[in-house]
Order: structure tokens, then C-alpha cells, then sequence
């Protein structure tokens, strides 16, 4: 228990209903928000009514009026109760608002430590454009290079938070208005009180309700997609009722934002300008923040492609669609100053290659239907993976090779240091049974069976029966999310939620219309959610039980005694987590980090991680002095952690270094008696500092 005092009020500083066919290809051409909500503004039209004159240019009837108005109703309500789930959930499990400015930072983990770094520095900057400068000619991340982290990482979402904190403080400041209240926390067993602080005004309390907002304005977005789709509004509560024990809290703005716009299109006859428009903004704001994003962008192109193929997407749409995704992946890699994994990426190259094989085999027009379909789908496949190394050899890039050996010893027995160092980590290994289990228990997966066989046969038994190509488009995107899914665990993200708005279907009157009347049918729906929510609402009181709270006194000591022993310039490695938390809480250089997706970054750690090897402590001495470390930190978890046979650091280790396998690990002769090669400076429970000796002339 701990004994919260008020201390101080601070301030912060100033710091289609038709389906468009195509036979044969066509041709090209813990805090609650107490004061919710703001004032609406008055609308100007030549109507004696506002509302009247909105919906008039909307095209609406009164009754679609209102339904649209409930929608949006019932969606931000949606939006505003998971944002509620999400806050108390992060509060009962870590207690963040009694923890202290240093407690805060380390609760940020591996990568999400280092992108808030960065949030951290333009904050704490004399203004928005030193910090822009800072992050922009970062010194610290990779010591001793000079590096772009806007180019190299996907820190837009930083940036932009980090200018709202800034304008935010800084307009409350001019008004003498305060933004957080601080606190003397008394932590019991003898440690000393820490000084906590509730507010906006407080910059990981302002970090991290926004990134809650942005989950409860993804929420509202499904909810509102699920009705779109569905045409039905109450079976979207499945997404809340089924997903809420599966939706990361970790305070990472890196989080995808999905791209639902795209969803929209193929219901529209004609693609219009302001469409294409809000699908590129929405797949740049879905590219931006996120590295992965490619892989999500491949699925939907290719269920696009798909549906284009197997003729429910005319020519002249999937042109347009294709256009906008190159301009957006244009504009994506100028703002990130030439990113090459763009450019490289499967997702660039499967553009390519659908615009090439729509050419080419337009002209192949005496060929049979059937042929051109298998063609075009093999052809698409073919030369988007022979562009992408074609693309990557050219370039001479490398930095998303790990990814290639990732895919590749997902089917073969394929292994190397790098592709352990994620098969090893559970979220990046198959799908586990639990999750399966658990869509069988909320009815996920047996309704999406039907949902998808219901849609499978009206394709099969009757070719020109009516069938909407949005059906056919999120079937296919179902697929491609649960082949992601089970191949990478961590990726069921973007399977669960598609699987909610899938499951909204059963609502859909051109699929269960067999069922009878609208009466007979919703009270199929009802009798279903009903089972679904016993299920849901298990899992819910199952997270809402959950009380704890953060802290971590070996990682505390550590940082207190970098900050108080160690030179502001002395340069340390270690274990990729803890080395953001080392930059993020002490400001010290780093030489390796969490974020893998550099080709020189890898090799960097993976010379930091001899020292986990079989290898002679001379060899390892030479490696990290070659590096410019003045410090090691040390883990013994390191060492002897081993989550299934073959992946402890000595085994993985093993791949690469054959001829010392069956010898002791240095690190386990290390935690023992680090000399001679090195002296123990500092040491805890967990922890142990290294001095490395300086590096002779010959050796740099």
C-alpha cells in the first residue's frame, strides 16, 4: 500500500448496390474525463434548419437521418466506454498515477521507451524546432553515428503529440490556468517518498491518454463500419463484447490505425476524387506511425486484386485504387527522407507488379476466362517477389533481409541469429491454441465459417447472383489476416477486430434472409449475442480483476547510479530493452537499441550479444571496444533464460559460432569473476556494470 499526500498545484512549463462485373479483363484506363464533449457549431444553410439543410445535402430522408444519427450516437458512446476500459485497466494493473517520473519512463518498454525518448527530447527542448533539430541529428541512439530518426524510425505520431504538449502548456501557462497536481508518494519498505504527478500537464500522463483516445476513436470507427457493413446497428456491440481481452493496453502510439477507408470503395459505383483522397490520407496515416504496415497494405492490395480478378471490381475502380496506394507510397517515402524498406518492400513491389501483369495479359484476349484469372493471380504473385530482391539488390538494401528469413523459416528449417532472435519471442512465433479456444468460446469463429461459406457458395452455385463486392473484398481480407495470424502470433491485432465486423453479418438480410422476416432473423441475432456476451462478459470481469502495481528497484538502481557515477558521453550496451530504457531515463549514448529493422543495427547487436556466446572474453572485449562502449550491462536472465530448446542467447549463438558449441558461456564465467578482461563497477540483483578498457589506435 502506498500513502498518497497532497503536495503542490504546478503548472507546467511553457515548454456497389449494383455489382460491377468484368467477364474478361478490362481495359486499362486510473483518471476519469470529467468534462466530456464540446459545443457544436451552427450550421449555415439556405434551409430555416440547420439539421434539415445537412441532411438535404446529404441526400438523406428523414428516417435514414436519424438512423445515421444514432449510429454516430451509439459510436462515440462505443468509443467513450472503451477509452474508459482501456484507462482503468492500464491504472488497476500498474497504479500510474502513483508512480514517480523515473517509475513512468521505465513502465515504457523496449521500443515503446524508445519512441517516447523522442518525445521526450522536443519537449524538453528550448523549442519545437531545437528538438525537431535533435531528434532529426540524433547522436545518442547509435553512438557514434549521426543519424535521422525520422528517416530511420516511425516517429510522426511522437512529433506530433509532442507539439500539442507543447502548445498545450504553453497556452495554459499564458493563462495562469494549472495542468496537474503533484504528490508526495510514500512507497513503504523503507524507500525514500517519490514525487508523482496527475494531469495533462504531466508529459507521460499527456502521452498516454492520447494514446487511449486514439484506441477509443479506433473503436468508434469499427463500430460505425460494422453498421455500415452489416446495415444493422446493435451487432456491432460484438466487437466490445469479444475483443476486450485481446486489445493490447501497452501505451505505444507505434499501434497501427487501421485503414477502413478503403472498406468503403468497392460499394461505390464510380470512385470519386474526394474517395481516392480520404484512401490516401488514411493509408499515409496508416503508414507513417507504423513500420509493419506494409504487410497489412499487401493483404488488402491483394484482396483487391482478388476481387478484381474473379470480376466484382471493375477495371476502372482497382486502377484507381492502385494509383492512389503508389502516390500515397510516394509521398510516405519523401516524409520519412527515402526510407529504402519502402521502397523494397513486398507491398511496392506487388504494385508494381499488379499495373505490369495488367498490361501484359490484357492483350492475351483469345485465352479463356478462367486462364486469365490463374494468370494474372500467378503472374501478380511471380514477379512481386522477384521485383522486390530484384529491387533490393539494385538499391543495395538490406535492412528488411531479416524479414525475408523470417517468412522463410516459417515454411523451412531455416535459421540464423537474427531470424531466432524472433521466433524465439512467443508473439512472433505460430499462433498459440489458447487463441483459437478463445474465438470458439465467444462464437467468433464458428459464425465467421459461416459468415465466409455463406458468401463462398453464392459465388460457386450461382456466378451471376446478386452479391456485394464489399462481401467478397472483406472475405478475402479475412483470409489474408488469419494466414498472418497463424504464421505470426502477434499479428491477430488485425484478425480480431476483422473477425468482430465480419461477425456483424449475421445481421445482413442478403445472407440470412433464409432465417424469414426481419422479426424471426433479429431474434436469431439476439439469442446469439446473448451467448456471445457470457463469454465477453467473463473476459471482461477476468481483466477488471486484475490489480497490481508497477515497480522494478533493480532497474532503479541502475539508472540512479548512471546518472550519478557516470559521465554524460559515456557509452553503454546491453540487452536491446534495457538500452532504451538507459537513453530514455539517463540520456547516456547507446550502441544498440530495440528497433531491428536496420541491417547495420543488427550487426551491432549481434557483436553487443557475444557476450552471451560461447566465445573467448578477449574476442568479445575486442567487439564492444571496436563499438566505442565504455559500459556493459549485464543480465543474468540473459544468459540462463530459455523459452522452448534452442532458443537460450548460448544456443541461438550455437547457429552462428559452431566451433565452441559445448563450451560455458562467457557470461556465465562473467557473472562469476569479470576479470580480466573486464571490472565489475556496479552490481544488484539483476544488474552488473562493466568497465570496458578504452580502445587502442590500432584497434579503432
Amino acid at each position: 500500500m502506498v500513502a498518497k499526500t497532497k503536495k503542490q498545484t504546478g503548472k507546467s512549463p511553457a515548454t456497389q448496390t449494383d455489382r460491377d462485373r468484368s467477364p474478361l479483363v478490362s481495359p486499362p484506363g486510473k483518471s476519469n474525463v470529467r468534462r466530456p464533449g464540446r459545443e457544436g457549431k451552427a450550421f449555415n444553410s439556405t434551409h430555416s434548419n440547420g439539421l434539415s439543410g445537412i441532411r438535404h445535402k446529404l441526400g438523406l430522408t428523414p428516417s435514414a437521418a436519424a438512423k445515421l444519427g444514432i449510429t454516430l450516437l451509439l459510436a462515440a458512446l462505443t468509443g467513450y466506454l472503451h477509452w474508459y476500459h482501456l484507462t482503468q485497466l492500464f491504472e488497476n494493473d500498474r497504479h500510474f498515477s502513483h508512480l514517480s517520473n523515473l517509475e513512468k519512463e521505465m513502465a515504457f518498454r523496449t521500443e515503446m521507451g524508445l519512441y517516447y525518448s523522442y518525445y521526450k527530447t522536443i519537449i524538453e527542448a528550448p523549442s519545437f524546432l531545437d528538438g525537431l533539430h535533435m531528434v532529426m541529428n540524433d547522436r545518442l541512439t547509435e553512438h557514434p553515428l549521426v543519424i535521422n530518426t525520422l528517416k530511420r524510425f516511425n516517429l510522426y505520431p511522437e512529433v506530433v503529440l509532442a507539439s500539442w504538449y507543447r502548445m498545450y502548456t504553453g497556452v495554459m501557462a499564458y493563462f495562469g490556468i494549472p495542468t496537474k497536481m503533484c504528490w508526495s508518494i510514500n512507497r513503504g519498505e523503507g524507500l525514500t517518498p517519490v514525487d508523482s504527478c496527475e494531469g495533462m500537464g504531466d508529459p507521460a500522463y499527456f502521452y498516454v491518454t492520447c494514446v487511449f483516445l486514439l484506441n477509443g476513436m479506433m473503436m468508434s470507427i469499427f463500430f460505425m463500419y460494422g453498421s455500415y457493413l452489416s446495415e444493422c446497428l446493435y451487432m456491432c456491440f460484438l466487437t466490445r463484447l469479444n475483443t476486450s481481452h485481446l486489445i493490447s493496453v501497452t501505451p505505444s502510439l507505434s499501434s497501427p490505425f487501421p485503414p477502413i477507408c478503403v472498406s468503403s470503395l468497392p460499394r461505390t459505383r464510380n470512385p470519386s476524387r474526394t474517395a481516392m483522397v480520404a484512401l490516401g490520407i488514411s493509408n499515409l496515416c496508416f503508414m507513417l506511425p507504423w513500420q509493419f504496415a506494409q504487410f497489412v497494405l499487401l493483404t488488402q492490395v491483394a484482396s483487391l486484386f482478388a476481387s478484381y480478378i474473379l470480376g466484382y471490381l471493375a477495371a476502372a475502380k482497382m486502377q484507381s485504387i492502385l494509383v492512389t496506394h503508389m502516390i500515397t507510397l510516394g509521398v510516405c517515402f519523401v516524409l520519412m527522407f527515402g526510407n529504402s524498406m519502402l521502397l523494397t518492400s513486398f507491398y511496392a513491389s506487388s504494385l508494381v507488379s499488379i499495373w505490369v501483369s495488367w498490361r501484359l495479359l490484357y492483350y492475351l484476349v483469345f485465352v479463356l476466362f478462367f486462364s486469365i484469372q490463374v494468370m494474372q493471380g500467378l503472374a501478380w504473385v511471380c514477379s512481386t517477389v522477384l521485383l522486390k530482391f530484384l529491387l533490393s539488390t539494385v538499391l543495395g538494401a538490406s535492412d528488411d533481409a531479416h524479414i525475408s528469413g523470417l517468412i522463410k523459416s516459417k515454411f523451412t528449417s531455416y535459421k540464423d541469429f537474427h531470424t531466432l532472435m524472433y521466433t524465439c519471442a512467443a508473439e512472433f512465433d505460430f499462433m498459440e491454441l489458447e487463441t483459437p479456444v478463445r474465438y470458439l468460446k465467444t462464437l467468433l469463429l464458428p459464425i465467421n465459417v459461416l459468415v465466409v461459406a455463406l458468401i463462398a457458395g453464392r459465388r460457386t452455385v450461382d456466378l451471376f447472383n446478386f452479391l456485394r463486392v464489399s462481401l467478397v473484398y472483406h472475405s478475402l481480407q479475412l483470409m489474408a489476416f488469419a494466414v498472418l495470424a497463424i504464421l505470426i502470433m502477434r499479428l491477430k491485432l488485425f484478425l480480431t477486430p476483422h473477425m468482430c465486423i465480419m461477425a456483424s453479418l449475421i445481421c445482413s438480410r442478403q445472407l440470412f434472409g433464409w432465417i424469414g422476416e426481419k422479426f424471426k432473423q433479429h431474434t436469431v441475432v439476439f439469442a446469439v449475442l446473448a451467448i456471445m456476451a457470457i463469454q465477453g462478459m467473463t473476459n471482461l470481469q477476468a481483466q477488471w480483476a486484475i490489480i497490481g502495481e508497477f515497480s522494478n528497484l533493480p532497474q532503479e538502481e541502475l539508472l540512479d547510479w548512471i546518472q550519478e557515477n557516470t559521465r554524460p558521453n559515456a557509452v553503454f550496451a546491453g540487452a536491446m530493452p534495457t538500452m532504451a530504457s538507459v537513453k530514455l531515463s539517463t540520456g547516456r549514448p547507446i550502441v544498440n537499441h530495440p528497433h531491428y529493422e536496420d541491417a547495420g543495427l543488427r550487426e551491432r547487436t549481434k557483436l553487443v550479444y557475444s557476450m552471451y556466446s560461447r566465445m573467448s572474453g578477449e574476442t568479445v572485449k575486442r567487439n564492444l571496444m571496436k563499438l566505442g562502449v565504455d559500459f556493459f550491462i549485464l543480465e543474468d536472465s540473459w544468459c540462463t533464460r530459455r523459452t522452448r530448446p534452442g532458443c537460450s542467447m548460448p544456443e541461438i549463438w550455437d547457429i552462428e559460432d559452431p566451433q565452441n558449441v559445448g563450451k560455458t558461456p562467457l557470461c556465465t564465467h562473467i557473472s562469476r569473476n569479470s576479470r580480466p578482461h573486464f571490472t565489475t563497477v556496479f552490481s544488484n540483483d539483476i544488474y552488473k556494470v562493466l568497465k570496458v578498457p578504452k580502445a587502442t589506435k590500432d584497434l579503432r
